[in-house]
């Protein structure tokens, strides 16, 4: 779908959107993920003001050398596309945000208005395009389909299981 533009349009989940704004770079978040490769790193993450409203926009992934680089803030603001998705909530089995160093391991929304001062939208907007650095996530809406593993795993759980019962009651006769 083309994307659309973010002030005409009602927010949804995975909706494709072109906006402009201004980025704010002081207030850089860099969030601790894995890349699609499971190398570790950054997620960069800037608040952003679009019209009248602030957004969070997710920038993509860098490793952990790149962090503060002033290379990796370069961003054509006049022209961003992307895609908004729901922030999720936070996971109470991950380490709480270091703010004070700049490392975080989740969007917790109260951190988020300590660090940046400023209450944000509850969509993110995650960047798209051709970037080399940050490198965008790519966000698809496709489910796993896993359903011929779990067929398999079960087919040959039960059968063992068959197996099992028949050698015991051939053991006790």
């Amino acid at each position: 779908m083309d994307p659309v533009e973010l002030q005409n349009v009602e927010k949804k989940n995975y909706l494709r959107i072109k906006t402009s704004g201004q980025i704010d770079f002081e207030k850089q978040i860099y969030l601790y993920n894995l890349n699609e490769t499971g190398k570790p790193g950054f997620e960069v993450i800037n608040p952003i003001k679009v019209g009248n409203e602030d957004y969070l926009i997710n920038r993509g992934w860098i490793s952990f050398d790149q962090k503060n680089k002033p290379e990796i803030n370069v961003v054509d603001q006049k022209n961003i596309i992307g895609t908004l998705m729901l922030q999720s909530k936070s996971s109470s089995f991950k380490p709480k945000n270091e703010l004070d160093k700049n490392y975080w391991f989740t969007l917790d929304r109260e951190d988020i208005l300590k660090f940046t001062g400023k209450n944000f939208s509850k969509y993110i907007i995650y960047l798209n395009g051709n970037y080399k650095n940050p490198r965008p996530r790519v966000i698809t809406a496709k489910i796993s389909n896993n359903h011929k593993k779990y067929a398999i795993t079960w087919f040959l759980m039960a059968i063992s299981i068959l197996l099992i019962y028949l050698y015991f009651r051939k053991k006790n006769y």
